[in-house]
């Protein structure tokens, strides 16, 4: 399930080079299943797309204690062709050697700030903030052209049964910074929910949060929000 960011464009000459967000784990899965919540950007020149990449936490059983962290995306114009982007090395351990999935033990009911910005290196980076400690980790950076970001998303992707107990994750501060260093904030988010026909379930949701200008998925619920509602995250 998505939420997409409603935020008004910023002028050609002043792109989107950095996007944030705090994503906090509140209901954990009780089952061995991957969960992944991500902030998705695509990688833009003049407003075309070459490309997307997906950042953020996920449970995987197949990790210590479940925790991992994922920065990965994949190729999306005529000219860059289709699959995978290419990247530098993880700059974390991996347990499964996943070129995009690295160890990283995050702890439910904690603030994590997700960045994707330019990378001083090359391409683009990823990186996580434990807000608790203070510590940032950088994943690795992919390797897209591309001189801003935009189509911005976070999503929750869960491989469990519909009927299967609930999980949630809470989304908020959400930013973006412009080449001027102006920031931006969406409005509001959109919503929108995977088809049953393709795999989907009834059981999400997407809610308002208990705190000003938060959201949250929820899995193994009640769905209270309609497909396609935006959710405003500004106080009239």
């Amino acid at each position: 399930m998505h939420l997409s960011w409603k935020m008004a464009n910023p002028i050609a000459d002043d792109p989107i080079i950095e996007v944030s967000v705090l994503a906090r784990v509140k209901l954990v899965p009780e089952v061995e299943r991957l969960f992944f919540w991500a902030l998705q950007v695509s990688f833009l020149e003049n407003g075309k797309p070459f490309g997307a990449g997906h950042m953020g936490l996920q449970y995987h059983p197949d990790y210590p204690g479940g925790g991992a962290v994922n920065w990965g995306g994949y190729h999306g114009s005529a000219s860059t062709g289709s699959g995978e982007l290419p990247g530098s090395a993880l700059k974390i351990t991996s347990t499964l050697n996943n070129p995009n999935t690295g160890d990283y033990p995050w702890r439910p009911g904690r603030d994590y700030r997700y960045r994707i910005y330019r990378s001083p290196e090359r391409g683009w980076r990823g990186s996580v903030t434990d807000t608790e400690t203070g510590i940032e980790t950088v994943i690795r950076d992919l390797w897209c052209p591309g001189s801003g970001l935009g189509q911005i998303v976070v999503w929750t992707e869960a491989f469990a049964h519909c009927e299967e107990p609930s999980v949630a994750v809470q989304w908020s501060d959400f930013q973006a910074i412009t080449m001027s260093g102006t920031t931006l904030a969406p409005d509001g988010l959109g919503v929108n929910y995977q088809r049953v026909s393709d795999g989907g379930c009834l059981t999400t949701n997407s809610v308002l949060g208990s705190s000003p200008g938060s959201v949250s998925q929820v899995t193994g619920a009640t769905r209270t929000t309609k497909q396609g509602t935006v959710l405003p995250l500004r106080v009239p």
